[in-house]
């Protein structure tokens, strides 16, 4: 068989997608939920990029410290040569247990010097942007997932002024939780004297629903995802205030 003669054609490039802000996201490998509320922000010229980390369906403190080791060849996936402006790792829970320090040198083993951020640092800026000092906690685990999640709000100078959980230790499970059942369970633990909601889990589904669930307990409601994607923004440098998704995206990281 012949072929025509193969011509060079001329092209030109421009900065592709994410020109304004391309932002790298650790996604655990049994999330369903954070890629999806990524997508509905849909910020003009701003892409989030995912990588995968192996976990363990069963969410326990040893399940998630083993991830620790695992950062660095996830973040890995993620290639530098995008030129990201933030990462963060996608996992509340273990992020309470590894610790700010850990999950970062983690994923500056492969990009050194990158700005870096997870669930529980994200959500300490937020409660600080939005004046919150005394806050309410929903989470989907089991009492010792839970306990050191409270602890690194306390850390941080936060009140936990309530605590609920649906006591689930399946992430594939947690994942189904309906939208309705999050919503009960915030009202259930929202009252007089918290000045917000903290969602704790990326499994979780609260974005779509958040400004209705912040009308019906009077008090801003932030979760795991919401936090994570907040923060990656501003740290990012996109300022924008957005519509529609609860009163944290129109704030601006309090110095």
């Amino acid at each position: 068989m012949t072929f025509p003669e193969l011509v060079r054609l001329p092209f030109d490039a421009d900065e592709g997608y994410g020109s304004r802000a391309r932002i790298g996201l650790i996604v655990l490998q049994s999330d369903q939920t954070i890629e999806v509320e990524a997508r509905m922000l849909d910020i003009d010229r701003v892409e989030f990029y995912h990588s995968r980390i192996p976990n363990d369906v069963e969410v326990t403190p040893e399940t998630l410290i083993d991830m620790e080791q695992r950062l660095p060849t996830a973040a890995g996936l993620l290639p530098a040569d995008f030129g990201f402006e933030a990462i963060g790792y996608g996992c509340t829970s273990a992020a309470a247990l590894i610790g700010e320090a850990g999950v970062t040198a983690g994923i500056q083993a492969a990009h050194p010097g990158t700005t870096c951020t997870n669930p529980i640092t994200a959500a300490v800026a937020a409660f600080r942007s939005l004046r919150a000092k005394r806050i309410a906690v929903l989470t989907p685990y089991t009492a010792d997932v839970t306990a050191p999640i409270v602890d690194c709000f306390a850390a941080a100078g936060l009140a936990v002024a309530a605590l609920g959980s649906f006591l689930e230790p399946s992430d594939l499970i947690v994942a189904r939780i309906s939208e309705a059942s999050i919503c009960d369970g915030v009202c259930a633990v929202a009252g007089e004297h918290s000045d917000a909601v903290f969602v704790s889990c990326t499994s979780l589904r609260v974005l779509e629903r958040v400004a209705e669930i912040e009308d019906d307990v009077g008090v801003p409601v932030v979760s795991s995802n919401m936090a994570l994607f907040w923060h990656l923004l501003r740290l990012s440098g996109i300022e924008d205030e957005l519509d529609g998704y609860g009163q944290l995206f129109k704030q601006q990281i309090l110095r």
